[in-house]
């Protein structure tokens, strides 16, 4: 998801905790400043909508813990609070805190419109990284997925037994491996009920 820059003083947690809890808007807190979370269109939200209902059921009883949107990442090590799209944790170290998760497996963030990046491509490209070189910090975290909201197309960033990040892309009539949380189902299960606009003609 989007974000765009609030305002230039820096918080710690605390501040920025007691700050946020009077806004109306949902806010991600990186490197000391907040960023308020840009809306984003009904794809976006049917798609993580789709996710949650999918993998939350398939983990009752396993222990783990499926979020949404509202619930915040701390990024280890970090001062860093992120509110992506969906979060499992099965770390019973996240039962102690009330206000986020600190050890996610598996994150969830569904990519906003095309337009946006073909506006901006460099900037969203390198904003991508750096969300994810900040994510791939945490030693639990084994996959980092990014959905499209534009075409039925979902791409992962795995980490394998070895500890190497490995790129998985998965297009229409694929199956999506989690394996995280021990999952596989069809991308379409993803995308059930989603109507995508026409490509734009070629300019």
């Amino acid at each position: 998801m989007i974000v765009a820059r609030e305002q230039e003083s820096y918080f710690t947690p605390e501040e920025y905790f007691a700050w946020e809890a009077k806004q109306l808007e949902k806010h991600e807190l990186i490197d000391g400043r907040v960023y308020a979370m840009s809306g984003g269109t009904k794809n976006h939200s049917d798609i993580a909508g789709n996710f949650l209902t999918i993998i939350k059921p398939h983990l009752r009883g396993s222990g783990c813990k499926t979020y949404n949107s509202d619930c915040r990442v701390n990024i280890l090590n970090t001062c860093n609070y992120t509110y992506p799209d969906l979060s499992v944790t099965c770390d019973q170290r996240d039962n102690s805190t009330t206000q986020y998760i600190t050890y996610p497996c598996l994150i969830v963030e569904v990519l906003s419109p095309r337009t946006e990046a073909y506006d901006f491509p460099s900037e969203t490209l390198r904003e991508r990284g750096k969300k994810f070189e900040r994510y791939r910090r945490n030693p639990n975290l084994v996959d980092y997925v990014l959905a499209s909201s534009e075409e039925m197309a979902i791409d992962i960033y795995h980490k394998n037994e070895a500890g190497d990040w490995l790129l998985l892309s998965y297009r229409g009539g694929d199956r999506v491996e989690l394996a995280s949380i021990n999952f596989s189902g069809a991308i379409e299960e993803f995308y059930e009920e989603i109507v995508f606009e026409p490509l734009p003609d070629p300019v």
